[in-house]
């Protein structure tokens, strides 16, 4: 994976035909208030994309997942300054894993989630609907 300059990365976690989907808080200074969001944020000094993703993954959630469980990374234009990049990374996890998930301090809750219900959530962040569509095309 590359690790030149990016503003940072979200992952989506499968486990099956679900992914693990959180509602983010509904605070107006943060981007994105109330909607559903997947996990991942900003980048950390020299990390590559699987570092930014995982460390958020564990930071946010209380999963410690080694980088090459990772199976799929994308660069993209970032959603908050499309004039820089960000990836999207997508692991397998397992049910004893989603059992372990101890949620953070951001965001309201989360939730397993049917994958094609996040695909149609009309309050998803609508760019990582997209960016999972591509990650489903490539793995079809």
């Amino acid at each position: 994976m590359e690790s030149e300059a990016f503003m940072g990365a979200k992952i989506a976690l499968v486990c099956g035909a679900d992914l693990v989907a959180y509602k983010r808080d509904d605070i107006p200074a943060i981007p994105w208030p109330g909607l559903w969001d997947l996990p991942g944020g900003g980048r950390e000094g020299a990390e590559t994309p699987a570092d930014c993703a995982l460390r958020e993954v564990e930071e946010e959630f209380g999963l410690a997942l080694a980088p090459g469980r990772v199976h799929w990374c994308r660069r993209y234009p970032a959603m908050l300054d499309p004039q820089r990049s960000s990836y999207f990374l997508a692991a397998e996890i397992a049910a004893a894993e989603v059992a372990a998930i101890r949620f953070g301090a951001e965001g309201q809750y989360w939730r397993m989630m049917p994958i094609e219900d996040f695909l149609v959530l009309p309050d998803a962040i609508s760019q990582l609907q997209r960016r999972l569509s591509d990650y489903l095309s490539g793995r079809r």
